[in-house]
């Protein structure tokens, strides 16, 4: 049994159920190729703002190097 049909107590109506049942057409294909095609343009878009975001907080990075015996304060979350 799906989440849903738990919840809810009947299946989830995705859009393919949004048409009629007596139309001879099967729109899912359609509805289902322009979905993907939308998700990957939307993938797309995250991955060249995470990149952005990434390049941007790179730049201000420092790198430290440590010495035997030098101090430094480090905090350790519990």
């Amino acid at each position: 049994m799906a989440p849903y049909e738990a919840l809810y107590g009947r299946k989830c109506r995705t859009p393919l159920y949004w048409m009629e049942l007596s139309e001879k057409k099967i729109y899912g294909v359609d509805l289902i190729r322009e979905t993907e095609e939308k998700v990957k343009v939307i993938r797309d878009s995250l991955k060249a703002a995470s990149d952005r975001q990434k390049s941007y907080t790179n730049l201000k990075r420092k790198e430290m190097e440590f010495q035997i015996g030098e101090k430094s304060n480090s905090h350790m979350s519990v």
